[in-house]
């Protein structure tokens, strides 16, 4: 496999997978309906996750009834996919580079994750692994960085991002529309991550991948300004349990 893995994507997400665990939220029902509904998986379909990190997409994937593949590049990640979803098909790939037939899959799925190899060429590769009429699905949980907390600590982990992809950058959607697919749709549904603070934001903070990717008193100083930003606010100093509040945004398209 030719590794073409971002250098943050693989050193970040290598360290950072018990807080990418701990922190980032699971998925709104409302995800699973599109599942059902737009992207048409049912019992007997396949379906293929495209960096499927530690598995919490896999979970909804599996309740449609499809038979479910995942593909993660970063080892550490795979590992903890296969340890905690043992029943699961999981192997180690790439989107430029799926070791599977043309057309063997009815949907392939990227949650989380398509920011990091949006290119023609992943497309026209997960094109390829499409059966006619099979749908690609994007999936990604968006802090709700209307609420002024939230875009402080988009401020304090700016500075870091360096020329990792971001999926708030839209860089992305440039390679929409793509050759061999239709329109791109898209839909969005409120969500939230409830939780104590050190999971809910601290975990959350240290999961992305340039923060994880930093030595650790850098890592260290970043996190420092999290819990001080977290003492500074009032709905969230002192308490037990808070609330992060998330956009989840769904875009797919069809093969024509």
């Amino acid at each position: 496999m030719v590794d073409t893995l971002h250098p943050t994507a693989t050193q970040g997400f290598g360290r950072g997978v018990d807080a990418y665990s701990r922190g980032r939220p699971d998925f709104p029902p409302h995800a699973l309906d599109w599942l059902l509904t737009d992207v048409k998986l049912r019992t007997g379909a396949a379906a293929l996750e495209i960096g499927a990190g530690t598995g919490k997409f896999t979970r909804l994937l599996t309740g449609t009834g499809a038979s479910v593949v995942a593909v993660e590049p970063v080892a550490a990640m795979l590992a903890r996919l296969v340890s905690d979803l043992p029943g699961t098909t999981a192997l180690r790939g790439q989107a430029q580079n799926l070791p599977f037939a043309s057309g063997a899959f009815d949907a392939a799925l990227c949650a989380q994750s398509f920011h990091w190899f949006a290119s023609p060429a992943a497309l026209a590769e997960i094109h390829r692994v499409l059966r006619p009429g099979g749908v690609l699905g994007l999936i990604w949980n968006v802090r709700d960085q209307s609420i002024d907390w939230v875009a402080k600590l988009t401020e304090i982990m700016a500075p870091f991002e360096g020329d990792a992809p971001r999926y708030d950058h839209g860089e992305w959607r440039g390679v929409f529309p793509a050759r061999g697919f239709g329109p791109l749709h898209e839909r969005s549904f409120a969500h939230s991550h409830v939780g104590p603070p050190e999971q809910v934001i601290v975990d959350r903070v240290a999961s992305v991948s340039f923060i994880a990717a930093l030595d650790a008193p850098a890592r260290r100083g970043v996190l420092d300004q999290v819990r001080a930003l977290i003492a500074a606010t009032p709905a969230l100093a002192g308490r037990n349990t808070v609330e992060l509040p998330y956009v989840t945004r769904v875009y797919w398209c069809r093969v024509e």
